[in-house]
Protein backbone atom coordinates (compact mmCIF):
# COMPACT_ATOMS: atom_id res chain seq x y z
CA UNK A 1 0.00 0.00 0.00
CA UNK A 2 1.52 3.75 -1.02
CA UNK A 3 2.42 5.63 1.72
CA UNK A 4 -0.43 7.96 3.59
CA UNK A 5 -0.61 11.61 2.54
CA UNK A 6 -0.18 12.27 6.08
CA UNK A 7 2.62 10.24 6.94
CA UNK A 8 6.05 12.00 7.86
CA UNK A 9 8.76 12.44 5.46
CA UNK A 10 11.29 9.61 5.69
CA UNK A 11 15.09 10.03 5.43
CA UNK A 12 16.90 7.30 4.25
CA UNK A 13 20.83 5.89 3.46
CA UNK A 14 22.26 3.79 0.99
CA UNK A 15 23.60 0.04 1.69
CA UNK A 16 26.14 -0.14 4.34
CA UNK A 17 25.71 0.28 7.99
CA UNK A 18 28.55 1.81 9.88
CA UNK A 19 26.45 2.55 13.08
CA UNK A 20 26.20 -0.61 14.19
CA UNK A 21 29.66 -2.96 13.61
CA UNK A 22 29.55 -5.93 12.09
CA UNK A 23 25.85 -5.81 10.10
CA UNK A 24 26.30 -6.20 6.65
CA UNK A 25 24.51 -5.50 2.82
CA UNK A 26 25.21 -9.02 1.63
CA UNK A 27 26.67 -12.08 1.12
CA UNK A 28 29.41 -11.13 -0.53
CA UNK A 29 31.53 -14.33 -0.49
CA UNK A 30 33.68 -15.51 -3.63
CA UNK A 31 31.64 -17.63 -6.59
CA UNK A 32 34.13 -20.77 -4.94
CA UNK A 33 32.38 -20.37 -1.58
CA UNK A 34 29.03 -20.55 -2.95
CA UNK A 35 27.18 -17.24 -2.00
CA UNK A 36 23.71 -17.46 -2.33
CA UNK A 37 20.64 -14.58 -2.03
CA UNK A 38 19.54 -16.71 0.90
CA UNK A 39 22.51 -15.82 3.12
CA UNK A 40 22.02 -12.16 2.30
CA UNK A 41 18.76 -12.02 3.39
CA UNK A 42 19.83 -13.81 6.63
CA UNK A 43 22.01 -10.62 6.69
CA UNK A 44 19.97 -7.52 5.90
CA UNK A 45 17.38 -9.08 8.03
CA UNK A 46 19.69 -8.01 10.63
CA UNK A 47 19.23 -4.69 8.98
CA UNK A 48 15.89 -4.22 8.91
CA UNK A 49 16.20 -4.96 12.75
CA UNK A 50 18.68 -2.05 13.34
CA UNK A 51 16.62 0.38 11.07
CA UNK A 52 13.67 -0.23 13.29
CA UNK A 53 15.66 0.34 16.66
CA UNK A 54 17.46 3.72 15.13
CA UNK A 55 13.81 5.08 13.94
CA UNK A 56 15.22 4.99 10.06
CA UNK A 57 12.71 4.16 7.77
CA UNK A 58 14.08 4.03 4.03
CA UNK A 59 17.41 1.81 3.01
CA UNK A 60 19.02 1.18 0.11
CA UNK A 61 19.61 -2.28 -1.02
CA UNK A 62 22.61 -3.25 -2.26
CA UNK A 63 22.90 -3.72 -6.25
CA UNK A 64 25.27 -6.99 -5.45
CA UNK A 65 22.36 -8.69 -3.16
CA UNK A 66 22.13 -11.51 -5.34
CA UNK A 67 25.32 -12.67 -5.48
CA UNK A 68 26.61 -13.58 -9.23
CA UNK A 69 23.12 -13.88 -9.88
CA UNK A 70 23.33 -12.73 -14.01
CA UNK A 71 27.31 -14.12 -14.00
CA UNK A 72 26.77 -15.11 -18.02
CA UNK A 73 29.26 -17.51 -17.35
CA UNK A 74 28.44 -18.93 -13.81
CA UNK A 75 24.96 -20.57 -14.54
CA UNK A 76 24.74 -22.30 -11.06
CA UNK A 77 23.49 -18.70 -9.88
CA UNK A 78 21.13 -17.90 -12.84
CA UNK A 79 18.18 -19.41 -10.59
CA UNK A 80 18.84 -18.30 -7.11
CA UNK A 81 16.17 -15.12 -7.04
CA UNK A 82 13.46 -17.76 -8.00
CA UNK A 83 14.91 -20.78 -5.12
CA UNK A 84 14.23 -17.80 -2.80
CA UNK A 85 10.77 -17.10 -3.44
CA UNK A 86 10.15 -17.87 0.07
CA UNK A 87 12.42 -16.08 1.71
CA UNK A 88 12.23 -12.80 -0.46
CA UNK A 89 8.19 -13.05 0.63
CA UNK A 90 9.13 -12.47 4.18
CA UNK A 91 11.59 -10.00 4.36
CA UNK A 92 9.26 -8.27 2.36
CA UNK A 93 6.44 -8.45 4.41
CA UNK A 94 8.97 -7.84 7.56
CA UNK A 95 10.00 -4.41 5.68
CA UNK A 96 6.09 -3.37 5.07
CA UNK A 97 6.00 -4.04 8.98
CA UNK A 98 8.29 -1.91 10.09
CA UNK A 99 6.80 0.97 7.79
CA UNK A 100 10.60 1.01 5.64
CA UNK A 101 10.64 1.79 2.06
CA UNK A 102 13.28 0.25 0.13
CA UNK A 103 15.01 0.45 -3.23
CA UNK A 104 17.95 -0.37 -5.60
CA UNK A 105 19.90 1.64 -7.49
CA UNK A 106 22.08 -0.72 -10.17
CA UNK A 107 25.56 -0.42 -10.72
CA UNK A 108 27.40 2.07 -13.01
CA UNK A 109 27.82 -0.29 -15.29
CA UNK A 110 23.91 -0.95 -15.84
CA UNK A 111 23.95 0.99 -19.19
CA UNK A 112 20.56 1.21 -21.30
CA UNK A 113 22.13 3.41 -23.69
CA UNK A 114 25.24 2.15 -24.74
CA UNK A 115 26.01 1.64 -28.25
CA UNK A 116 27.35 -2.15 -27.53
CA UNK A 117 24.25 -4.10 -27.94
CA UNK A 118 25.49 -6.88 -25.59
CA UNK A 119 26.15 -4.73 -22.69
CA UNK A 120 22.62 -3.28 -23.22
CA UNK A 121 20.76 -6.65 -22.85
CA UNK A 122 23.27 -7.94 -20.13
CA UNK A 123 22.07 -4.67 -18.33
CA UNK A 124 18.09 -5.59 -19.07
CA UNK A 125 19.00 -8.96 -17.06
CA UNK A 126 20.60 -6.92 -14.58
CA UNK A 127 17.31 -4.81 -14.16
CA UNK A 128 15.16 -7.99 -14.71
CA UNK A 129 16.77 -9.65 -11.67
CA UNK A 130 16.52 -6.50 -9.34
CA UNK A 131 12.88 -5.82 -10.29
CA UNK A 132 11.98 -9.50 -9.89
CA UNK A 133 13.23 -9.58 -6.27
CA UNK A 134 11.18 -6.57 -5.33
CA UNK A 135 8.56 -8.43 -6.86
CA UNK A 136 8.72 -11.41 -4.80
CA UNK A 137 9.24 -9.53 -1.91
CA UNK A 138 5.57 -8.25 -2.44
CA UNK A 139 6.49 -4.30 -2.49
CA UNK A 140 4.19 -1.57 -4.20
CA UNK A 141 5.68 1.04 -6.64
CA UNK A 142 7.49 2.98 -3.98
CA UNK A 143 10.07 0.61 -4.14
CA UNK A 144 12.34 1.62 -7.29
CA UNK A 145 15.25 1.27 -9.31
CA UNK A 146 17.23 4.01 -10.11
CA UNK A 147 19.49 4.28 -12.97
CA UNK A 148 21.23 7.27 -14.62
CA UNK A 149 20.90 8.11 -18.56
CA UNK A 150 24.85 6.83 -18.79
CA UNK A 151 27.53 7.89 -21.36
CA UNK A 152 27.67 10.35 -23.96
CA UNK A 153 29.69 8.25 -26.18
CA UNK A 154 30.33 11.12 -28.06
CA UNK A 155 26.88 12.09 -29.36
CA UNK A 156 24.65 13.36 -26.37
CA UNK A 157 21.47 13.95 -28.48
CA UNK A 158 22.22 10.09 -29.80
CA UNK A 159 22.87 8.52 -26.33
CA UNK A 160 19.49 10.32 -25.35
CA UNK A 161 17.61 8.57 -27.77
CA UNK A 162 19.78 5.41 -27.78
CA UNK A 163 18.20 5.47 -23.83
CA UNK A 164 14.93 5.51 -25.28
CA UNK A 165 15.34 2.22 -27.13
CA UNK A 166 16.86 0.53 -23.83
CA UNK A 167 13.92 1.44 -21.87
CA UNK A 168 11.71 0.02 -24.70
CA UNK A 169 13.51 -3.34 -24.71
CA UNK A 170 13.00 -3.25 -20.90
CA UNK A 171 9.75 -5.76 -20.27
CA UNK A 172 6.99 -4.35 -18.61
CA UNK A 173 8.41 -5.48 -14.73
CA UNK A 174 11.19 -3.30 -14.84
CA UNK A 175 9.55 -0.21 -16.66
CA UNK A 176 7.20 -0.17 -13.58
CA UNK A 177 10.35 -0.10 -10.90
CA UNK A 178 12.78 1.96 -12.81
CA UNK A 179 13.00 5.78 -12.34
CA UNK A 180 15.99 7.95 -13.95
CA UNK A 181 18.04 10.55 -11.92
CA UNK A 182 19.71 13.87 -13.51
CA UNK A 183 23.30 13.04 -12.94
CA UNK A 184 26.31 15.74 -12.05
CA UNK A 185 28.42 15.13 -15.49
CA UNK A 186 26.26 14.06 -18.40
CA UNK A 187 22.68 14.61 -18.43
CA UNK A 188 21.33 17.39 -17.02
CA UNK A 189 17.63 17.53 -15.38
CA UNK A 190 16.52 19.01 -18.56
CA UNK A 191 17.35 15.76 -20.04
CA UNK A 192 15.54 13.70 -17.48
CA UNK A 193 12.61 15.61 -18.20
CA UNK A 194 13.45 15.28 -22.20
CA UNK A 195 13.32 11.57 -21.67
CA UNK A 196 10.25 11.35 -19.23
CA UNK A 197 8.23 12.96 -22.07
CA UNK A 198 9.17 10.83 -24.25
CA UNK A 199 8.10 7.60 -22.55
CA UNK A 200 6.73 8.17 -19.03
CA UNK A 201 9.43 7.34 -16.78
CA UNK A 202 8.88 8.52 -13.15
CA UNK A 203 12.52 10.90 -12.26
CA UNK A 204 14.33 11.29 -9.45
CA UNK A 205 15.50 14.59 -8.42
CA UNK A 206 19.36 14.92 -7.31
CA UNK A 207 20.16 18.09 -5.34
CA UNK A 208 24.14 17.48 -5.64
CA UNK A 209 23.48 17.07 -8.87
CA UNK A 210 21.66 19.62 -9.91
CA UNK A 211 23.64 22.49 -8.74
CA UNK A 212 26.85 20.53 -10.33
CA UNK A 213 25.24 20.32 -13.79
CA UNK A 214 22.60 22.97 -14.50
CA UNK A 215 23.95 24.46 -18.03
CA UNK A 216 20.20 25.59 -18.92
CA UNK A 217 19.43 27.37 -15.70
CA UNK A 218 16.53 26.02 -14.69
CA UNK A 219 15.30 27.25 -11.12
CA UNK A 220 15.67 24.42 -8.44
CA UNK A 221 11.67 24.34 -7.14
CA UNK A 222 10.24 24.98 -10.41
CA UNK A 223 12.03 21.89 -11.51
CA UNK A 224 11.67 19.96 -8.21
CA UNK A 225 7.77 20.13 -8.66
CA UNK A 226 8.28 19.17 -12.39
CA UNK A 227 10.10 15.68 -11.20
CA UNK A 228 7.52 15.20 -8.56
CA UNK A 229 4.87 15.24 -10.91
CA UNK A 230 6.44 12.48 -12.64
CA UNK A 231 5.50 10.06 -9.88
CA UNK A 232 1.32 8.63 -10.08
CA UNK A 233 -0.72 10.16 -7.82
CA UNK A 234 -1.13 8.48 -4.75
CA UNK A 235 2.75 7.17 -4.84
CA UNK A 236 5.13 9.16 -2.84
CA UNK A 237 8.31 10.16 -4.98
CA UNK A 238 11.20 10.57 -3.39
CA UNK A 239 14.78 12.57 -4.12
CA UNK A 240 18.49 12.17 -3.38
CA UNK A 241 20.12 14.60 -1.52
CA UNK A 242 24.12 15.29 -0.22
CA UNK A 243 26.00 18.17 0.52
CA UNK A 244 29.77 18.39 -1.21
CA UNK A 245 33.12 17.54 0.23
CA UNK A 246 34.66 20.92 1.45
CA UNK A 247 38.11 19.33 2.41
CA UNK A 248 41.02 19.47 0.56
CA UNK A 249 41.54 16.16 -1.09
CA UNK A 250 44.94 13.80 -0.36
CA UNK A 251 46.68 12.55 -3.28
CA UNK A 252 49.55 10.03 -2.82
CA UNK A 253 52.37 10.48 -5.19
CA UNK A 254 55.27 8.36 -6.23
CA UNK A 255 58.64 10.67 -5.91
CA UNK A 256 61.15 10.00 -8.50
CA UNK A 257 64.69 8.99 -8.06
CA UNK A 258 65.85 11.99 -9.78
CA UNK A 259 63.39 14.03 -7.57
CA UNK A 260 65.07 12.30 -4.53
CA UNK A 261 68.67 12.90 -5.88
CA UNK A 262 68.41 16.50 -6.70
CA UNK A 263 66.33 17.09 -3.39
CA UNK A 264 63.26 18.52 -5.15
CA UNK A 265 60.66 16.38 -4.05
CA UNK A 266 58.29 19.04 -3.57
CA UNK A 267 57.53 21.71 -6.46
CA UNK A 268 57.39 25.81 -5.68
CA UNK A 269 54.21 26.40 -4.33
CA UNK A 270 52.76 22.93 -3.80
CA UNK A 271 50.70 21.76 -0.56
CA UNK A 272 51.62 18.88 1.27
CA UNK A 273 50.01 17.52 3.97
CA UNK A 274 53.28 17.16 5.67
CA UNK A 275 57.08 17.74 5.33
CA UNK A 276 58.81 15.20 2.82
CA UNK A 277 61.35 13.63 4.39
CA UNK A 278 64.95 13.09 2.98
CA UNK A 279 64.34 9.67 1.09
CA UNK A 280 60.75 9.17 1.02
CA UNK A 281 59.29 7.69 -1.97
CA UNK A 282 55.47 8.67 -1.94
CA UNK A 283 54.48 12.40 -0.73
CA UNK A 284 50.75 13.46 0.05
CA UNK A 285 49.63 16.21 -1.81
CA UNK A 286 46.35 18.23 -1.18
CA UNK A 287 44.19 19.81 -3.71
CA UNK A 288 41.33 21.64 -3.63
CA UNK A 289 37.64 19.73 -3.45
CA UNK A 290 35.69 18.45 -6.38
CA UNK A 291 32.30 19.93 -5.82
CA UNK A 292 31.00 15.99 -7.00
CA UNK A 293 32.49 14.41 -4.21
CA UNK A 294 29.81 13.60 -1.61
CA UNK A 295 30.80 14.79 1.71
CA UNK A 296 30.49 12.80 4.82
CA UNK A 297 27.96 14.11 6.77
CA UNK A 298 24.73 16.47 5.51
CA UNK A 299 25.30 20.42 6.61
CA UNK A 300 22.19 21.48 8.01
CA UNK A 301 21.67 24.69 6.99
CA UNK A 302 21.98 23.78 3.53
CA UNK A 303 19.32 20.70 4.08
CA UNK A 304 17.21 23.22 5.95
CA UNK A 305 16.96 25.87 3.48
CA UNK A 306 16.37 23.31 0.62
CA UNK A 307 13.21 22.44 2.69
CA UNK A 308 11.96 25.47 2.93
CA UNK A 309 12.39 26.27 -0.82
CA UNK A 310 10.39 22.53 -0.95
CA UNK A 311 7.54 24.16 1.23
CA UNK A 312 4.43 21.90 0.78
CA UNK A 313 6.47 19.34 -1.23
CA UNK A 314 5.44 15.90 -0.31
CA UNK A 315 8.88 13.60 -0.95
CA UNK A 316 11.32 11.01 1.15
CA UNK A 317 14.63 11.86 0.95
CA UNK A 318 17.35 9.14 0.09
CA UNK A 319 20.65 11.18 1.96
CA UNK A 320 23.89 9.88 0.13
CA UNK A 321 26.22 11.50 2.82
CA UNK A 322 29.56 9.01 2.99
CA UNK A 323 28.68 8.20 6.62
CA UNK A 324 25.65 6.23 5.83
CA UNK A 325 23.10 5.77 8.76
CA UNK A 326 25.65 7.28 10.74
CA UNK A 327 25.18 10.89 8.96
CA UNK A 328 21.81 10.69 9.70
CA UNK A 329 22.01 9.74 13.49
CA UNK A 330 23.78 13.51 13.21
CA UNK A 331 21.59 14.79 11.18
CA UNK A 332 18.52 14.31 12.93
CA UNK A 333 19.38 16.28 16.33
CA UNK A 334 21.24 18.94 14.29
CA UNK A 335 17.91 19.77 12.29
CA UNK A 336 15.48 19.72 15.74
CA UNK A 337 18.42 22.29 16.94
CA UNK A 338 18.69 24.36 13.95
CA UNK A 339 15.59 23.86 12.12
CA UNK A 340 12.85 22.64 14.46
CA UNK A 341 10.11 23.50 11.18
CA UNK A 342 12.03 21.06 8.75
CA UNK A 343 12.64 18.24 11.74
CA UNK A 344 8.63 18.21 12.56
CA UNK A 345 8.40 17.04 8.67
CA UNK A 346 10.40 14.31 9.29
CA UNK A 347 8.43 13.70 12.41
CA UNK A 348 11.10 14.29 14.62
CA UNK A 349 9.89 16.33 17.54
CA UNK A 350 10.56 17.49 21.25
CA UNK A 351 9.64 14.57 22.37
CA UNK A 352 12.49 12.96 20.39
CA UNK A 353 15.36 15.15 21.90
CA UNK A 354 16.38 12.96 24.80
CA UNK A 355 16.43 9.90 22.43
CA UNK A 356 18.28 11.44 19.23
CA UNK A 357 20.95 12.90 22.46
CA UNK A 358 21.79 10.06 23.11
CA UNK A 359 22.83 9.26 19.32
CA UNK A 360 24.90 12.22 19.01
CA UNK A 361 26.30 11.14 22.88
CA UNK A 362 27.19 7.60 21.22
CA UNK A 363 29.06 9.67 18.00
CA UNK A 364 30.93 11.90 20.23
CA UNK A 365 32.78 9.01 22.13
CA UNK A 366 34.06 7.19 19.40
CA UNK A 367 31.20 6.27 16.92
CA UNK A 368 32.23 4.74 13.49
CA UNK A 369 33.99 7.03 11.38
CA UNK A 370 32.98 7.73 7.47
CA UNK A 371 34.63 5.45 4.64
CA UNK A 372 37.34 7.07 2.72
CA UNK A 373 36.45 4.78 -0.09
CA UNK A 374 35.44 6.84 -3.56
CA UNK A 375 32.10 8.20 -4.38
CA UNK A 376 29.60 5.67 -6.04
CA UNK A 377 26.21 6.73 -6.99
CA UNK A 378 24.97 3.84 -5.96
CA UNK A 379 26.29 3.73 -2.53
CA UNK A 380 27.83 0.57 -2.30
CA UNK A 381 30.94 1.56 0.04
Amino acid sequence: MPTPSDHPLRLGFPVKVMGKPGLKSGDTRRWQANPHLKCSLEQVDKVLDYLASERLDMYRLSSDLAPYATHPDMPQFHDMVRESDAELAAFGAKARALGIRLSFHPSQYVLLNSPDDALTAKSIWDLSSQAEMLDRMGLDEEAVMVTHVGGVYDDHDASRERWLRGWERCPEHVRQRLVLENDDLRFSATDALWIHERCGVRLIFDYQHFWCLNPEGLDLRETLERFLATWPTGVRPKIHFSSPRTEMREIKQKITAKQRASGKTVRKGELVKAPVKAGARVKTVLRPPVWTGHADFTNPFEFATFMRTAEGLVFDVMMEGKAKDVSLLKLRPDLLRYAPDVAARFGITAADADALAADEAALESGGAAADESPDVDEGEV
